[in-house]
């Protein structure tokens, strides 16, 4: 089927076409060096989340230095530059977060980051962990190749760098739900939106891609045990929050495992915080835990979301403790639309090379670009970052201190981007 719409395509791509995309290559070239600049500069900087206040002045800069429309606070830090063409076609978004992480970096390499900050009451290092840093970079690359373009083009393109996809700080909005709460989709009139994510476990000039459903819906929960505080000698004369914890915690992976269709979509629980106590001899009055849900199912979500409610509450009851279970909803499903991915498959195969794109599993990864994808149509992919000579299992993940990235795929970041701009407006998209 994908073949059909790339014939389909052929007849738009007219030679003065052909040779725009060798213009787009012949640019990409020639901005690669300042694309890892730049990167190196972010990586060196890294801001967390609804605090990139340097990060959006060096990228509004450069935007402006390229004479686009240059649009600053959005959803706090955001920025948004807008190149408009003059001429009839489609409105095109790429998108670019531009947040790091409170992870201290242990990578050796000359522009490592030193930066530290408070996060949450503690000290923290930062680190660009999930390589957004990347993002911006391309982004950037892109938005020179294109406006170096921009007699050769059509239609308009809005250039989206996001803040705090990480999440904003408690108390706070931010990201990409904040920018479409505050009408950046009807303001630009954008018709689609296209986003990629650097990723260190898959080889540099690989793409991931998937239609519909590609990665997970993330939502919160806090669940609050109170039990009866008492020595630590004497356990029988009051009711032990830790171990009910314990308990739940134990509990809420046989929703997974023994209550969870997963035949159907995977879903994940993890509890990644828990907090109690003073001292070792004092069994504590109350103890909360955090977590994470991940789910590609709505109707999985809800039937997940009910039962750690239930078995929570039913496990604190039977020990005598009252747990207190608060589920808050995050991102939903990253989706890519089915129509629009088949339509730009075939232009993708033309940069990355057809025996280079594969098709991936639901990741139970979020991303925040959801909420885009959720209002217009979107496609969002994955690049690859892992040099050729380190194995898969040897890759450091995502938000750890190691995590590395090879620099030498971001231009196939640029051109994949610029292409899928150029391409879908002045053909696909008449």
């Amino acid at each position: 089927m994908k073949w059909l719409f790339f014939f389909i395509l052929l007849p738009f791509l007219s030679s003065a076409q052909v040779d725009l995309h060798t213009l787009i290559d012949k640019h990409a070239d020639e901005v690669e060096a300042q694309v890892i600049e730049w990167r190196r500069h972010f990586h060196q900087n890294p801001e967390l989340s609804n605090r990139e206040f340097k990060t959006a002045e060096y990228i509004a800069k450069h935007l402006k230095s390229l004479n686009l429309k240059v649009e600053t606070g959005v959803a706090h830090t955001g920025v948004i530059g807008l190149l408009d063409t003059g001429r009839p076609g489609k409105t095109i978004a790429l998108r670019a977060d531009i947040d790091a992480l409170p992870v201290r970096e242990r990578v050796d390499i000359p522009f490592a980051s030193k930066v530290e900050t408070e996060f949450l009451g503690k000290k923290v290092g930062v680190m660009h962990a999930c390589g957004h840093d990347s993002h911006i970079a391309i982004l950037m690359g892109a938005a020179t190749v294109l406006t170096s373009l921009k007699e050769n083009l059509s239609g308009k393109i809005v250039f989206v760098f996001q803040p705090a996809e990480e999440g904003a700080p408690p108390g706070e909005e931010g990201g990409a739900e904040l920018m479409v709460k505050e009408g950046v989709i009807s303001k630009y009139g954008i018709d689609v939106f296209f986003g990629l994510h650097i990723s260190a476990g898959l080889d540099v000039g690989k793409v991931l891609y998937k239609p519909l459903g590609i990665m997970a819906a993330s939502d919160r929960f806090v669940i609050k045990v109170k039990g009866k505080q008492t020595h630590g000698s004497r356990p029988w004369a009051g009711v032990d929050p830790i171990t009910v914890s314990a308990q739940i915690i134990m509990g809420l992976q046989t929703i997974i495992s023994r209550q969870t269709e997963l035949t159907k979509e995977p879903a994940v629980i993890s509890v990644g915080k828990f907090t109690s106590g003073v001292r070792s001899n004092i069994i504590p009055e109350e103890a909360e835990m955090i977590g994470t849900i991940r789910t590609l199912d709505t109707s999985m979500q809800r039937i997940i979301h009910e039962k750690i409610k239930t078995t929570a509450t039913s496990i604190a009851e039977s020990a005598g403790a009252i747990a207190e279970v608060d589920i808050q909803v995050g991102y939903p499903v990253t989706y890519n639309d089915p129509i629009l991915t088949a339509e730009v498959l075939p232009i993708m195969e033309k940069v990355i090379g057809e025996e280079n794109i594969i098709v991936t599993r639901p990741i139970t990864g979020a991303e925040d670009f959801s909420f885009f994808a959720r209002e217009v149509p979107g496609f969002f992919f994955f690049l690859g970052g892992k040099p050729l000579d380190v194995h898969t299992l040897d890759a450091a993940p995502h938000h750890t201190p190691d995590f590395y990235l090879d620099e030498s795929g971001f231009k196939q970041g640029v051109r994949a981007m610029c292409r899928l701009a150029v391409d879908y407006s002045s053909a696909l998209g008449k």
